[in-house]
């Protein structure tokens, strides 16, 4: 049950970030005006339910008040009825404080990064690749999240190499997180004469958005090579030397954004994708320290880890960390994930 105490802490820090977001200095640094914002929204979230979650238990009082001193048994079966809707509505309520307010994983309000690869399969792959992309698309555009292409290399028949987005919103992170992984694709390739169906893949990675305040990039850590930008079969596009190779000295990641249309702008989009590349790496140390005795039952996500099949000819999608399929995969791959991502988020949570 929510305490008093709970909501009076979450109402001093509510009116804290208030004054904060007043500051006109705050609204100069970029990063933190976000970070501040988002927090700000998440509790303003909380009081509105919990003002509902009040609203709620006077209404239940006042109706089992009627429902003792009313003689009439066709008004007292219509007050009993409105009893139990409102208990219904109360366990609703309580349910999504209780929610909001259990420990979580201190990454989940993060915006992500997804890096989509076509693996085996060639051209299919590249497709199945961007039928990925348009399925994360269109979820984050039923969430009203936004999306942004930070680095797309696309194949000769409109598929894609690898493509790298960014999706911003609330709570993005604990909502795809457990996508990351190998996912293979069975169909017949609009390509293939006999009806053979074929075997793809494609990898996924779900990087939390570092910021700047989340991770330090010294500069002498960093190799910036500026190149010009190619098109389809390496044809030049763009004779300036705009595109932008970042090299992580340390771990040797390597980046390339050539998007933009100046050098500055793929800068900035590649160091935010080697923030969170580094963000992603530690997480996963610290997480195989935490569980070195033990497997999650949902597994670990690495990227090599063969997660979920599309079956096309069945018309069947299943997730192997959880032995669970589900059907109408037209539905699914246009973006509708919920049953999917609500069944992983309990597993995950009985574990």
């Amino acid at each position: 049950m929510i305490s008093e105490q709970q909501i009076n802490k979450i109402k001093a820090k509510h009116q804290e970030l208030e004054l904060k977001l007043s500051d006109p200095l705050l609204i100069q640094e970029r990063e933190k005006y976000a970070n501040v914002t988002r927090e700000y929204n998440e509790l303003t979230s909380i009081l509105e339910h919990w003002q509902e979650f009040n609203k709620l238990k006077t209404d239940l009082t006042d109706f089992e008040s009627q429902y003792k001193a009313e003689t009439d048994t066709e008004l007292k079966k219509l007050i009993g009825e409105e009893i139990d809707n409102t208990k219904n509505k109360l366990a609703e309520q309580e349910k999504i404080l209780e929610d909001y307010l259990k420990p979580q994983d201190p990454l989940d309000n993060k915006n992500i990064i997804i890096e989509i690869r076509a693996g085996t399969g060639g051209d299919e792959a590249a497709l199945f690749a961007a039928d990925l992309f348009r399925m994360y698309s269109r979820y984050a555009e039923r969430q009203g999240w936004h999306v942004n292409i930070l680095s797309a290399n696309r194949s000769d028949i409109g598929g894609y190499k690898e493509i790298i987005f960014e999706i911003i919103g609330r709570k993005v992170y604990s909502q795809l997180k457990w996508e990351s992984g190998v996912h293979r694709v069975q169909r017949i390739p609009t390509t293939e004469k006999s009806g053979r169906v074929h075997t793809s893949t494609a990898t996924v990675a779900v990087l939390p958005e570092a910021e700047e305040i989340d991770l330090q990039i010294k500069p002498e850590d960093l190799k910036i090579e500026a190149t010009t930008s190619s098109g389809h079969g390496g044809q030049s596009v763009n004779t300036t030397y705009s595109a932008i190779r970042l090299t992580h000295l340390p771990t040797g990641l390597i980046i390339t954004c050539q998007d933009e249309r100046s050098q500055k702008q793929n800068k900035e989009k590649a160091l935010q994708v080697l923030r969170s590349r580094l963000l992603a790496r530690e997480e996963t140390r610290k997480r195989q320290e935490r569980d070195s005795r033990r497997r999650s039952q949902i597994g670990t996500a690495e990227r090599s880890e063969k997660i979920r099949t599309y079956n096309f000819p069945q018309d069947r999608i299943t997730d192997h960390r959880i032995k669970t399929s589900w059907h109408d995969l037209p539905q699914i791959m246009d973006g509708n994930l919920d049953a999917i991502i609500a069944t992983l988020r309990q597993s995950s949570e009985s574990v």
